[in-house]
């Protein structure tokens, strides 16, 4: 493979483009997440959207999902109160 075909991760996700409904996003998370459970989902969501501040409070924004459905496969059951 020539050096010319190298693809930048970040500008082929550009190409996605979703229109997002922010008034009723397709994942909920339960008013009171386990943390262990959601460090599970800061480590393995491809799209980084599971953080945790230096406060202790945690933060999720579905606008950047990928629907790969590792949240789902991994705490579909314990923190999740919605997929869709």
């Amino acid at each position: 493979m020539s050096s010319d075909n190298k693809v930048n991760v970040d500008v082929k996700l550009g190409v996605n483009k979703f229109y997002v409904d922010e008034g009723h996003p397709h994942i909920i998370l339960r008013s009171s997440p386990d943390m262990q459970e959601f460090t599970k989902l800061i480590k393995a969501c491809p799209a980084g959207l599971y953080k945790l501040d230096d406060a202790g409070n945690i933060h999720f924004d579905s606008a950047g999902c990928l629907e790969c459905g590792t949240c789902r496969v991994l705490c579909g059951n314990t923190l999740l109160e919605k997929w869709e």
